[in-house]
């Protein structure tokens, strides 16, 4: 196997709070993320070097795309703050499916992803603890739009991807530093047989994450200018250096599926620190030495969620 190499090919000056959930739509060939902080869902044009965004009712943690027709009243799956729900970014459509939490105060959803059987998964974090032993959880929407929990005891979900063969799923929880790896069964949804497939040193929090084509794993490591890219044995074999500490999420792309995108941050810096990361919360765009992009998964649901839509007060395209 080749070594893959990247060269920074671009950078796009959005100035994120809280850029996440870096996807490359696999029906129409963009790069999407969302800024958590400020509730926008953002995107590049085909050329890559203008950005559009979209204002969300509310902060939006992550977000799937759905396996629908051109003309459908839903295009995405959303994890916005308080839980799912689908979404039309044309019209402005929005239906509510569950909010699983609602009964907790101070966490929300964050980090989200479908699995290769057509599931999206989303987890919570607690952003405020508010009371003994709160926790965040791991949830998997499933067909009919119901939240079904896997994990619990969760202080920030993060991470999940799935091996190209979907029999093993990756998550971590930041704050520990690691990333985990379970046996995934396919239906119904399960998960066993936990391990540690990675750990980082305590200024290292692993964020956003993706596999690619010869089944390695990359994640951002917030906090250490870093994202790397490990082997099926949780090994390290590349890192890339970014010019700011705050790294949060990673997709694999483009025409020729030879680009990686970054999305970084600017939460929590202070005057001093925003001064020497000037490129903080900006999109950065490599060019890797060879085609390693897998596309990502769409997200079925059954068609009585996706029928007539429900609009909310949202502007329109």
């Amino acid at each position: 196997m080749n070594s893959v190499t990247t060269r920074l090919l671009q950078r796009i000056p959005v100035q994120n709070v809280l850029g996440e959930n870096a996807l490359w739509h696999p029906l129409l060939q963009r790069f999407y993320w969302v800024d958590i902080e400020a509730g926008m869902l953002h995107w590049l044009s085909a050329d890559l070097r203008q950005a559009h965004q979209l204002a969300l009712p509310e902060r939006i943690g992550s977000f799937g795309v759905l396996d629908v027709a051109a003309g459908a009243p839903y295009q995405l799956v959303l994890a916005l703050e308080s839980g799912f729900a689908l979404f039309h970014p044309h019209t402005g459509a929005l239906r509510w499916l569950a909010k699983p939490e609602r009964h907790i105060r101070g966490n929300r959803f964050n980090d989200g992803r479908t699995d290769r059987q057509g599931r999206f998964w989303a987890g919570t974090m607690v952003e405020t603890p508010l009371q003994p032993a709160q926790a965040g959880a791991l949830y998997q929407l499933n067909r009919h739009g119901e939240a079904v929990c896997h994990l619990r005891h969760i202080q920030i979900s993060n991470g999940l991807c799935w091996s190209l063969d979907g029999r093993r799923m990756y998550h971590a929880d930041s704050p520990r530093h690691q990333i985990w790896q379970y046996e995934f069964g396919a239906e119904p949804a399960s998960l066993s047989q936990p391990r540690l497939f990675a750990e980082f040193a305590d200024n290292a929090s692993p964020d956003g994450a993706t596999v690619d084509a010869e089944d390695h794993v990359w994640t951002a490591l917030w906090g250490t200018s870093t994202v790397v890219r490990l082997n099926p044995q949780g090994q390290v074999c590349l890192t890339l250096t970014l010019p700011v500490s705050q790294p949060s999420s990673v997709a694999l792309g483009g025409e020729h599926g030879d680009l990686l995108f970054v999305t970084t941050s600017r939460l929590g810096l202070n005057a001093r620190q925003l001064a020497e990361q000037p490129a903080a919360g900006d999109v950065f765009i490599y060019q890797l030495s060879q085609p390693l992009a897998v596309a990502e998964s769409l997200c079925h649901l059954e068609p009585d969620w996706l029928a007539e839509p429900v609009c909310h007060d949202m502007p329109v395209l």
